[in-house]
């Protein structure tokens, strides 16, 4: 009985995940960035955990969200700037979800 491992595969699998992650998390950070460029930022509201080690007070998320909004209002963009780092983010995103099927695809397909 001998095993045989395909090495071809290994490698197609490694480097498709490799580049997938280094798009995914350059497109992502590149989209967080636009679109706090563009004035949306984005402020979660916390999680409740039974056993959290820190869970926001809801004064502490509110003063997060007018300080988002005080920064948003600091933006040294022009509206017309302020639309196209919008959709540049937009479009990061979409460059994301296009990465992960791009990476499915080469290991689906190209094995």
């Amino acid at each position: 009985m001998s095993i045989v491992i395909d090495w071809m595969a290994f490698v197609s699998v490694f480097f498709a995940a490799l580049i997938g992650a280094v798009l995914i998390v350059t497109f992502y950070a590149t989209g967080l960035r636009l679109l706090v460029r563009a004035g949306r930022i984005p402020v979660v509201s916390p999680a409740e955990f039974t056993d959290a080690i820190t869970i926001l007070t809801d004064k502490q998320a509110n003063r997060a969200a007018k300080q988002a909004a005080k920064a948003a209002k600091k933006s040294p963009l022009t509206e017309g700037q302020k639309r196209v780092a919008l959709v540049g983010a937009y479009g990061c995103f979409v460059m994301c979800a296009l990465a992960v099927i791009a990476g499915i695809l080469i290991i689906v397909i190209g094995h």
